[in-house]
């Protein structure tokens, strides 16, 4: 169902209630998405995006009744992820020889993915669009969150199409981000950047600095995903600088597994030890093997201190804490500290090992970090508070 967002611009994408895995089974949605996509009219007729590929013929049926497609004159793609450019072929078996802005890279990844020789016109930064009572300014964003992702901006309108940026996995038939639980809203907001832009956040600040310099006067973004701001709408630009500003909240995070609960108890003293310390810092314990990835990515962004432990299995750790380490690895996170702990009954190699790790994640590393043989008796458990409260200290 489309909706109108003002007198130029009509909303006609799909709200996806039942999406629960995005990237295949990278990042969960819980709350679900939408696959925003943007029909403007004027003199001529643009289509910005599409939608995911599973809705390509309902988007194309839905489209046909809000516009005869004949008359679409252009077609804007400002990523090529599946996500945005799924509906292409469908669509362009219909209109095959209308135009497709987007950058020279999409035009690689669209090739790639579709195996088309549409009619690509490649644009960069400052090339213009006249449709009529408005013009289109295409600004180039790479690595916002690929190599060929661009912003389309509409004047008079003042609208800044972001695609990804900005965005969020949250279904809402509300479409506007003043119309939602605010708390939810940047509840999933953080979420997104944690484990989608996080890598990226020296690129999220040049390109929110260079769209500054441009001095263009935004009153609306429309993103890819999630919700539209129109109400103060640079408020979550200021936010993305924020976070892109090697971020972090008065929080340590925990993350362990544990294979006869002994790194569990290790875990559960540590935290006593960092809270008798300082009962303003906020502690977080996630066992990673009950725990979503997602959610644990997301409080190891908002973190200034992680915990990592681990039973020693097979003179290494256990298979949950290699997959985060590695998930952390590529957030390419800065200005925090960590060390490692676990139990172990034989060889104890886990705790030196995912400290190694920690290390080639970026973090700096507090100590040593520490290592109980067996069941931690009474003994243990005071020197695990007392660990925590010099983790607390540093």
């Amino acid at each position: 169902m489309s909706k109108k967002i003002n007198e130029y611009v009509t909303w006609v994408g799909k709200i996806d209630w039942e999406l629960k895995k995005f990237h295949g089974d990278e990042f969960t949605t819980i709350k679900g998405s939408s696959y925003n996509s943007y029909l403007i009219r004027d003199e001529k007729n643009v289509l910005i995006d599409t939608v995911w590929l599973p809705y390509d013929k309902e988007f194309v049926a839905n489209l046909k009744k809000e516009i005869d497609l004949q008359k679409i004159d252009y077609i804007i793609i400002n990523h090529g992820e599946v996500d945005h450019s799924g509906a292409l072929v469908e669509l362009m078996r219909e209109i095959p020889n209308t135009p497709i802005y987007c950058t020279a890279n999409a035009v690689k990844s669209l090739k790639g993915q579709y195996h088309q020789e549409w009619n690509f016109v490649p644009v960069k930064t400052g090339d213009t669009l006249n449709i009529g009572k408005h013009t289109l300014t295409f600004i180039e964003a790479p690595m916002l969150h690929w190599p060929d992702t661009m912003f389309t901006y509409m004047d008079k309108e003042n609208i800044l199409f972001s695609n990804d940026a900005f965005g969020q996995h949250y279904a809402t038939e509300s479409l506007y981000a003043d119309k939602v639980n605010q708390a939810e809203l940047y509840e999933e907001a953080i979420k997104y950047y944690a484990n989608i832009v996080a890598p990226f956040g020296m690129f999220v600040t040049k390109k929110i600095q260079e769209i500054q310099q441009m001095h263009i006067p935004i009153d609306m973004i429309c993103t890819s995903h999630g919700v539209i701001w129109r109400e103060n709408p640079m408020q979550i630009v200021q936010k993305y600088l924020e976070w892109a500003s090697a971020y972090q909240e008065n929080q340590i995070t925990i993350i362990y597994d544990t294979m006869w609960n002994n790194t569990r108890k290790m875990a559960e003293a540590i935290a006593k030890g960092i809270y008798e310390q300082d009962k303003q810092i906020t502690i977080k314990l996630m066992n990673m093997a009950k725990e979503d990835k997602t959610d644990v990515l997301t409080e190891v962004f908002k973190s200034k201190t992680i915990l990592v432990g681990s039973s020693t299995v097979n003179n290494g750790y256990l298979f949950s804490i290699a997959g985060i380490l590695e998930l952390i690895k590529g957030t390419k996170l800065k200005n925090k500290k960590a060390t490692a702990f676990g139990s172990y009954g034989w060889s104890g190699e886990a705790t030196k090992q995912i400290a190694e790790e920690l290390q080639k994640c970026g973090f700096s590393l507090i100590n040593e970090g520490i290592r109980c043989q067996w069941t931690p008796d009474e003994q243990t458990i005071q020197k695990c508070i007392d660990f925590g409260k010099e983790i607390a200290k540093a």
